[in-house]
């Protein structure tokens, strides 16, 4: 029998349109912040400069009530030097940003969606610009594949797909998580979550370049092989805390924690959330509380993170995926 694609797995997704939003774009801004793409121009100008400063205070401060002063600054300077990569990045991530973490609204309006093709519009351009960045093709990836769920479009899905699987060829530390991401808020009995969730396995065994075991019997090595190595290589930013992302491996527990929940395998799941504490900076990540949570409540998220949505889209325990934490996680201070 022929193995389902990726494309076969998202066509066959039944996803409420907002729900789709925020599984695609928290993935995506759950990457944002590993690094500068390495095609940063020699010169960029002040007003660049002074727009990526507030980007920075914005996002690391979890400031959600004022992206669109940052908006409007990053905007501004990409007006300036429509060549300027970072820039042109900038605008995509807060547009995905907003809509990723949109739970924090008491109402979404139907007209967040145009966040979605603002953002693909964006990344398009920074992925022309900066064609050796393989982040920027895997959050535009996301965002193509954003837009299609809401058009229903199977060309555009296609596209996307296409674009997603050669982003994870080229950087798979850094694109087996975003491509995995997108899909956590499938069905767990659902080919594309199973597909999302061994691709958080994957992305452990390139990061610590060891083979795990599947119940988190030897995920007690996966620290040390990881540190030793991984710290000198491009892979660092992907896998390990940076000054950009200062809980990347805090959310990446997090979120993998919960998927292996909503699976069913609440064990593993408890030894995974564990893994978090061996984090360098566990002590200082502002959702200590909610993993700690996790862990006590384990077994009885399964039905929970399997549970139809709420009227009104909102659950009283979201997966990290459909939460206020979807891109904090990993990145407030």
């Amino acid at each position: 029998m022929k193995k389902p694609s990726l494309l076969d797995r998202l066509q066959h997704a039944r996803l409420p349109i907002v729900a789709a939003m925020a599984a695609t774009l928290g993935c995506l801004v759950a990457g944002i912040a590993m690094a500068q793409s390495t095609s940063t121009p020699p010169t960029r100008q002040p007003a660049a400069l002074r727009a990526d400063q507030l980007f920075w205070q914005t996002f690391h401060g979890g400031d959600y009530e004022h992206i669109q002063a940052s908006l409007e600054a990053s905007t501004a300077a990409y007006l300036r030097d429509p060549n300027d990569a970072v820039s042109t990045a900038h605008v995509g991530w807060l547009h995905m940003w907003r809509v990723a973490e949109s739970s924090r609204l008491d109402h979404r309006p139907a007209s967040i969606t145009d966040d979605i093709v603002l953002a693909r519009k964006y990344f398009q351009k920074a992925a022309a610009l900066a064609p050796d960045d393989a982040r920027y093709r895997g959050f535009l990836a996301s965002a193509i594949l954003a837009e299609a769920q809401i058009d229903q479009d199977a060309s555009l899905r296609q596209q996307g797909a296409d674009i997603m699987q050669q982003a994870v060829a080229d950087w798979p530390a850094f694109n087996l998580f975003t491509s995995g991401y997108v899909m956590s808020r499938l069905p767990a009995s659902s080919d594309g979550f199973k597909l999302a969730l061994e691709q958080q396995w994957q992305n452990l065994e390139v990061c610590g370049h060891m083979t795990l075991d599947r119940h988190g019997g030897n995920l007690d090595r996966f620290a040390q092989g990881v540190t030793q190595a991984t710290a000198n290589s491009r892979d660092a930013r992907a896998c390990l805390n940076s000054d950009k992302a200062p809980h990347n491996e805090e959310g990446f527990f997090l979120n993998m924690g919960d998927m292996l929940t909503k699976s069913g395998d609440w064990q593993t799941a408890r030894k995974v959330y564990a893994a978090a504490k061996q984090s360098p900076n566990y002590a200082q990540w502002p959702y200590r509380e909610v993993l700690e949570q996790r862990i006590r409540d384990a077994e009885a998220n399964v039905s929970v993170f399997n549970a139809a949505p709420a009227p009104g889209g909102k659950s009283a325990t979201p997966m990290m995926i459909g939460s206020d934490a979807a891109c904090m996680a990993c990145h407030q201070r």
